[in-house]
């Protein structure tokens, strides 16, 4: 990850220590459940106590070997007494160590990736009961439409993310799992049963059915979590730069003391939070199509896959981390317009033609589609104006015309957050009855 958008609690993971080190755990687990059968009990402690992670010889000895785990295996072996030395690396191939290790740096990535995920939702969840009894015009096709509650629009989004975080949680979890079945998973020295006392010694599971690796499918259902974590991210996102427009101007990103944001327009404040989150999520979902791509491997195994999880994995970790950290700020940070919000609802009226259309349907006898057409009518003369006496006297006019004389309603403030936000509670109730971990954030 370049250092502008890198998280050093995800790059410290990947980097070529760490993975060593977990290779040398994996290792052990394995050489540790052999002990008593094939290996000298004490052995794996043994060479736990003597092993020593060298990141410099284990490139060295790799420029003459070529292979990673025996390069790796050597540094190890070089510095032990022979006789317990051999039994290192005993039954195992290389994808043994290489899949069970990824698996383990997965799972140490996971669990700082779930608590900003947690934060995130906590900032949702908040900032959409704050503004819940806020109205604001919806809109469909970009063109107003009708009422709702501003919190309900970000009630939404933090049902999204909650699916996207339990998915995640179940992936942590649920699938986690690592393999030592040997040269083409046909466990020649090593047996399922003994498998499972080195996954248990590990905190994680066994493959149910490897080949010589763990099935990519695996790796591909976690990064079509991130690709759907993406979207969510760009979808709050795109939302918060529309919002933020100089002619809407219903919310806008936090602006720091001493931020800049032209180098040539001093007055413009920019949504750089929602434009920087929108591209981190192109580059989060662009991982999909190669993690489908590895799924095919040839036979029992190639490396194919080998080279680009390498480069992709440690990037879809680091700018996921990354996009939620910042959209968490962003969302607490955000500063709500009230007073253009509530004004855009109660200054138009265009939206009261569904309202008046239903109350016709209700008080007279004409077809719908003619009923359609006198609101439709009347909804565009008034919106020349955005006057609710106008929509009023235009629409008892063409009623008239129709030899039909009737009483219409011209809602008052209170009564349009009655009408259009009466059910906002219950829908408020429904998203934290589904979504019970809102009350752990």
């Amino acid at each position: 990850m370049i250092s502008r958008y890198d998280k050093k609690e995800i790059s410290e993971i990947w980097t070529e220590e760490n993975k060593f080190k977990t290779y040398l755990e994996v290792e052990l687990a394995i050489l540790k459940s052999l002990e008593g059968n094939r290996v000298p009990v004490g052995t794996s402690e043994e060479i736990r106590k003597l092993a020593k992670i060298d990141v410099n010889r284990i490139t060295e000895i790799e420029k003459e070997t070529r292979h990673d785990i025996i390069a790796f295996c050597s540094s190890i072996t070089e510095n032990l007494d022979p006789k317990i030395g051999k039994f290192f690396h005993f039954g195992v191939t290389s994808s043994d160590i290489i899949d069970s290790a990824l698996t383990l740096q997965i799972k140490q990535s996971l669990e700082r990736i779930l608590p900003s995920f947690k934060k995130l939702l906590a900032s949702l969840l908040s900032k959409a009961k704050e503004t819940k009894d806020l109205p604001t015009i919806g809109r469909s096709h970009g063109m107003y439409a009708e009422p709702m509650s501003f919190g309900q629009k970000i009630l939404g989004h933090y049902a999204e993310f909650s699916r996207r975080y339990l998915e995640l949680l179940d992936y942590y979890n649920d699938e986690l799992r690592v393999q030592f079945s040997g040269a083409v998973g046909n466990y020649t020295i090593l047996t399922p049963e003994l498998e499972e006392v080195a996954a248990n010694a590990l905190g994680l599971k066994p493959e149910e059915h490897s080949t010589q690796v763990i099935p990519r499918d695996r790796i591909a259902k976690l990064i079509s979590i991130f690709s759907l974590t993406a979207s969510a991210i760009e979808r709050i996102s795109v939302e918060i730069r529309h919002l933020h427009r100089s002619d809407v101007a219903e919310l806008f990103e936090g602006f720091a003391k001493g931020q800049k944001g032209s180098s040539t327009m001093p007055h413009k404040k920019n949504p750089i939070s929602g434009e920087n989150l929108t591209g981190m999520a192109r580059m989060l979902r662009s991982h999909m199509s190669v993690a489908l791509d590895n799924i095919v491997l040839w036979h029992e195994r190639d490396i194919s896959h080998s080279s680009t999880e390498r480069m992709y994995l440690p990037d879809a970790f680091g700018i996921l981390l990354y996009s939620l950290d910042r959209l968490s700020s962003t969302v607490e940070n955000l500063v709500i317009n009230d007073d253009v919000i509530s004004n855009r609802v109660f200054e138009n009226c265009t939206y009261l033609s569904s309202y008046y259309l239903h109350h016709l349907i209700e008080k007279t006898n004409f077809k719908r589609d003619d009923l359609y057409s006198l609101v439709q009518q009347a909804s565009f003369e008034a919106s020349k104006t955005q006057s609710a006496e106008v929509f009023h006297q235009a629409l008892q006019t063409l009623l008239e015309s129709k030899q039909t004389k009737l009483e219409l309603p011209i809602p008052t403030r209170e009564e349009i957050k009655n009408i259009f936000l009466n059910s906002t509670d219950k829908v408020f109730e429904r998203v934290e009855k589904s979504y019970p971990h809102g009350k752990e954030l």
